[in-house]
């Protein structure tokens, strides 16, 4: 009976050992990384064993049963763990297995008494399994009672024993552990009782108890610090860059011990939606009693994206920290939800730059597309943003995207409450779909503008917002956009162009641009209600969404109906400023006002018109130089190069009489000379004209290299 509840016994903590080796840790706990024997480290441990002894060699014929029963007890380094010294108090009795021999059997049965030290190797492979093995020796005193001596006392032997030994142990807790004790011993007695001299195997079982507490104990949870109250808002995968830098909220740590700890640091961690914890602080020291307020970030990662609607989750702050030379780890869950990439509260009128995504392929893509279409109807005299502005107007328009109200979050509504979760579709979303509130619309807007290069804005005022982008014209020549100064915005000495883009598909560009400065204008004696934020500088704070390449699908709309429509309005701008220049020059009737108005007519290409302008300055003055200098270059861009050379020739006349050679204008007319001529054909005289700029200033010639002594060679050359 005894033998098979051994047996049992040992089989029990073999399964137990084998199901520890197979399985996986069903804890939830992230063991990665995990020093099993500082963090279950107990500093000592008491228990008793039962060993089941073998002789491996005898002198005698009789069967001996060996049981030994022992108390020990442990003791694990703090630093070294794995190192352990213990010491053992046992009995050994021996007695036969039956009677064979009966005075001899009686005689040499006994019991031995000992004491052993040493030293054992113990590793815990994880908080379950532990492995190691021990050396250890010691003195026993074998009592046999069956041995009288001459004073009628039993007769004992002092014998030494030594050994070594393995052993695997499951720690049903961290106080309780049970171990399988395969060891190796010496026996070696003192006096002619040397019968049992020799080497025994041993098996053993052995329970033992550890002191300390479990580190994953609820109760051990608080062992050193408490948190204060901890709840997260709503966040908002749009706001995942904002997240990294700015803190989603703020922890109170306390030290609840009467001594500090050290190198505490706090992280937070969402499982599945960042790569690795995110650090918030590390604190060298808090002093016993002492509070600290800790910021609390959120590095997600992508996968924040790919969600949809409102996600719940439960985040962790992790905290770990030293106390006393003990580490310590503690983890508080709090629960949240993550809203997706299309949700946000208006708390800061700059999270729309999260929404301006000129990096979206779709979005380059599409106005690449409109801008062809538009490439034959550009204006070269017009500014060139200005023109990018209305064709991407008007693309938009011809696809049929319009204003269309959100029906459950509007943006006034949102933006009165900055608790409402609104809803901003991605430029993408909304270019599919060709409708949007204004929100959705400026983010459209703007993300089209900036992915061509163009600077954009984005205005607020109450209840709405809407677009607006950087001409880069300087702030005096406003009039080379619009001669209504009140129709741009001056920021930082350039011209911007507000947009009311909530109008397109109603009505013209010119209509939405006028409507936009006149919101804009509106709040001039209240500016603290408008708000006009650039999109570069708030994206520096607010990171466009990430968005995976896709293709949309869409139908870019009819190329000539685009053209079409551009052609007009660019007209339409072009006309509105020449008519403005042409009333300022009958309003003073000067030759300087004829000239400027010629000037601007000729730079939008309108050479008949600047002609007639020249002509009314010269018939103000016949000698007045900048006209009869700017009709030659008229004549020139029509290709009357006869009429262009007699004015060059007359202009050149002008300047050797007044001996004003040396002036740049001089050189701009030779060079204008020698052009001339070579369009002319006579490249002789080019040449001479070539060479005389080439003294007085070569770099003016250098744009200009087939104006050279070998001009009909040159022009050969080209045609070949």
């Amino acid at each position: 009976m005894k033998s098979c509840s051994f047996r049992s016994a040992v089989l029990l903590v073999v399964s137990l050992l084998l199901s520890q080796l197979a399985a996986q840790d069903q804890s939830g706990r992230r063991n990665y990384g995990v020093d099993f024997n500082n963090q279950y480290h107990s500093p000592f441990s008491f228990g008793i064993e039962y060993q089941s002894v073998s002789p491996l060699t005898r002198k005698y014929d009789e069967e001996y049963r060996f049981t030994d029963l022992a108390l020990h007890s442990s003791y694990s380094f703090k630093n070294h763990p794995v190192l352990q010294p213990f010491a053992c108090l046992g009995l050994q009795l021996v007695g036969p297995v039956k009677l064979v021999n009966d005075e001899n059997d009686e005689r040499f049965s006994h019991n031995l008494y000992y004491g052993t030290v040493g030293f054992a190797y113990a590793t815990k492979l994880n908080k379950q399994l532990e492995m190691g093995g021990d050396l250890y020796a010691g003195i026993g005193q074998a009592v046999y009672s069956g041995i009288q001596q001459v004073d009628g006392d039993s007769r004992g032997a002092w014998e030494l024993l030594a050994g070594a030994g393995v052993h695997a142990a499951f720690n049903m807790s961290f106080n309780l552990s049970l171990s399988i004790h395969p060891t190796l011993r010496y026996r070696q007695s003192f006096s002619p009782l040397d019968r049992y001299n020799g080497f025994s195997f041993g098996l053993g079982f052995s329970a033992s108890y550890r002191v300390g507490q479990d580190p994953d104990a609820p109760q051990a949870e608080l062992r050193s610090i408490k948190f204060g109250e901890f709840n997260l808002p709503p966040l908002f995968a749009s706001m995942q860059s904002y997240y990294t830098k700015n803190p989603i909220a703020v922890v109170e740590i306390v030290n609840i011990e009467k001594h500090p700890i050290q190198d505490v640091n706090i992280r937070f961690q969402q499982a599945g939606f960042m790569d690795a914890p995110t650090t918030a602080d590390s604190i060298a020291e808090i002093g016993p009693g002492e509070s600290v307020s800790v910021d609390i970030y959120a590095a997600f990662n992508q996968e924040v994206f790919s969600t949809e609607g409102i996600t719940p989750l439960v985040g962790e702050l992790l905290v770990d920290y030293l106390s006393r030379g003990n580490a310590g780890n503690q983890v508080l869950t709090v629960s949240y939800d993550l809203y997706d990439k299309e949700s946000l509260t208006w708390d800061d009128d700059r999270k729309m730059a999260a929404y301006i995504t000129p990096s979206d392929s779709a979005l380059r893509n599409y106005a690449s597309f409109v801008r062809q279409s538009s490439k034959d109807v550009e204006n070269p005299g017009l500014n060139s943003s200005l023109q990018t502005g209305l064709q991407i107007y008007y693309g938009l328009t011809e696809i049929g995207c319009i204003y269309q109200k959100d029906p459950t979050s509007p943006f006034d509504a949102a933006q009165e409450n900055p608790l409402v979760i609104d809803a901003v579709s991605l430029p993408r979303s909304t270019l599919k779909r060709g409708t949007g509130d204004c929100d959705d619309l400026t983010a459209l807007y703007c993300s089209l503008l900036e992915s061509v290069g163009i600077e954009t804005a984005f205005i607020t005022t109450p209840g709405h917002i809407y677009a607006a982008f950087n001409t880069g014209e300087q702030a005096r020549n406003y009039q080379m956009i619009h001669p209504d100064k009140s129709r741009t915005l001056t920021i930082d000495g350039e011209i911007w162009i507000p947009v009311e883009i909530t109008m397109i598909g109603t009505t013209g560009f010119a209509d939405a641009w006028k409507v936009g400065a006149d919101e804009f204008n509106k709040y001039e004696d209240s500016p603290e209600k408008r708000g006009l934020f650039r999109t570069r500088e708030a994206q520096e704070i607010y990171r466009p969404v990430g968005l995976k390449e896709t293709d949309l699908g869409l139908q870019y709309g009819d190329k000539a109906v685009i053209g079409r429509i551009v052609s007009a309005e660019t007209n339409s701008l072009v006309g509105d400023i020449i008519d403005s220049y042409d009333k300022e020059s009958r309003r003073k009737d000067s030759k300087s006002s004829y000239n400027q108005l010629g000037t601007i007519c000729a730079r939008f290409g309108l050479y008949n018109r600047a002609e007639q302008a020249f002509n009314y300055a010269l018939a103000l003055d016949r000698n007045y130089l900048p006209s009869k200098m700017n009709l030659a270059n008229v004549f020139f861009l029509k290709g009357q190069y006869q009429n262009a050379l007699r004015l060059y020739h007359n202009v050149e006349q002008d300047y050797l009489s007044r001996n004003r050679t040396s002036s740049a204008s001089y050189e701009r007319v030779l060079l204008n000379l020698a052009r001339t001529y070579y369009e002319l054909e006579n490249f002789d005289k080019s040449s001479v004209y070539a060479r005389q700029l080439k003294e007085s200033n070569p770099d003016m010639l250098r744009d200009y290299s087939y104006l050279d002594d070998n001009g009909r060679s040159a022009l050969t050359e080209e045609n070949s």
